[in-house]
C-alpha cells in the first residue's frame, strides 16, 4: 500500500533525520499478513539492474584475502539473513527473489567477489547470528545486525552501512501524537527486552510504559486503541507504513542512533575487505541508489539520507 497524503507529509518531514540512528538492538521483523508482493516487472527489472551495476573486486584483492578467497572458492556468499522484512530483505513469492534494501547489499557483495550474484541465506533470528557465524554455517550476516559492544566480543562487524533511530507509530487518524513531547500522559508500547524499553523511559518519562513481547502486538495495540503509540527503530516502523493503512509515522526520528553492521567471524580479515567493498558502493553512488530503490520510492521520500563511513560508528 502506498502512504495517502497525510502520511507522505508526515514521512516527508522525518526525511532528514529519518536514518540517523535507532532504540533498539534491530533484528528481523516479519512482514505484515496480506501485505502486497514487494515488487512488479518494472521493479524487477530495475532491481536488478542496480545489482549488477556494482563494482568487481580484483581477482588479486580476493586472493589476498582470506575470508574472501573461501567465498571465492565455494563460488557463494552464504548469508545469515531474513526473507520476511518488508523493506530489507523480502521473499517474492513469484520471482523467487529475495529483494530488499539488505538484500541488494548481500547480493552486489557477493558479485563483488565472485564476479556473479550468487548467494544463500540462511535464516536469523536475534539469538542465532552470533552463533552461526562463530560455527562457520554461514560467511557473513545482513540482516538490521545492530553494532554493540556486547556483539562485539563475539563477532566483528564491517561497516555501519546503514544507520537509524527511534520512531513513533500512531494511528493513521491520530492528530495529537505529532512527536516524542507529546507522548507525556499517553500509553506507549514497545518490544520488551529492546532497548525501546530505555529509549522511552528516558525520552518520555511521563508516557505510560507498556513493554509488549512482539512487533505484532505492539502494532496490533496501536491499531485497536488499546495504546496511543509504538515506539521502536524507525526502520521497522517503515515496514508497517508501507503494508498497513491503519497506521501512520509522527514526528521525526529521535533517541540514540543505532548502526547496522555486517557480521564476519571475529578475527577475520572479511571486515576489511567488506568495508572496501561498502566504500566503493558508497563513493560511486551505488548505496544511494540501492537505498532509493528498495526503501525510498515505497515510502514516498526522494531524499536518500547522507551514507554512513564504513568504520566510524555514530553516537
Amino acid at each position: 500500500m502506498k502512504p495517502g497524503r497525510a502520511i507522505r507529509a508526515l514521512i516527508l518531514t522525518a526525511a532528514t533525520a529519518l536514518f540517523a540512528g535507532t532504540v533498539a538492538a534491530c533484528s528481523p521483523e516479519p512482514a505484515s499478513s496480506g501485505s502486497p508482493a514487494p515488487s512488479g516487472s518494472s521493479n524487477s527489472d530495475a532491481y536488478q539492474a542496480l545489482i549488477v551495476s556494482g563494482p568487481v573486486a580484483d581477482a588479486a584483492a580476493v586472493q589476498g584475502n582470506k575470508w574472501a578467497s573461501a567465498v571465492k572458492q565455494a563460488g557463494v556468499l552464504r548469508i545469515g539473513g531474513t526473507e520476511t522484512s518488508e523493506l530489507f530483505s523480502l521473499l517474492d513469492p513469484v520471482s523467487g527473489q529475495v529483494k530488499g534494501f539488505d538484500a541488494a547489499i548481500g547480493q552486489m557483495l557477493s558479485r563483488y567477489i565472485l564476479g556473479e550474484v550468487k548467494t544463500s541465506v540462511k535464516q536469523v533470528t536475534v539469538d542465532t547470528r552470533e552463533s552461526l557465524l562463530q560455527n562457520g554455517n554461514v560467511d557473513t550476516v545482513i540482516a538490521t545486525y545492530s553494532i554493540t559492544p556486547a556483539r562485539e566480543k563475539s563477532v566483528d562487524f564491517a561497516g555501519p552501512y546503514y544507520v537509524s533511530q527511534a520512531g513513533i507509530l500512531v494511528k493513521a487518524d491520530n492528530t495529537t501524537i505529532n512527536g516524542v513531547a507529546d507522548l507525556a500522559g499517553k500509553t506507549v508500547v514497545t518490544q520488551a527486552n529492546s532497548t525501546g524499553v530505555a529509549t522511552v523511559q528516558k525520552y518520555a518519562p511521563e508516557a505510560t510504559l507498556q513493554p509488549l513481547p512482539d512487533n505484532a502486538q505492539c502494532v496490533a495495540s496501536v491499531e485497536q486503541g488499546d495504546a496511543d503509540a509504538y515506539v521502536i527503530d524507525q526502520a521497522l516502523l517503515l515496514n508497517q507504513v508501507v503494508s498497513n493503512d491503519k497506521v501512520k509515522i509522527a514526528g521525526e526520528p529521535f533517541g540514540p542512533k543505532d548502526s547496522y553492521g555486517i557480521g564476519v567471524p571475529k578475527g577475520s580479515d572479511g571486515k576489511a575487505f567488506v568495508n572496501e567493498f561498502l566504500t566503493k558502493i558508497i563513493a560511486d553512488g551505488t548505496w544511494a541508489k540501492a537505498w532509493q530503490l528498495t526503501i525510498g520510492d515505497r515510502t514516498n521520500l526522494s531524499t536518500p539520507p547522507a551514507a554512513p563511513t564504513p568504520g566510524t560508528i555514530e553516537s
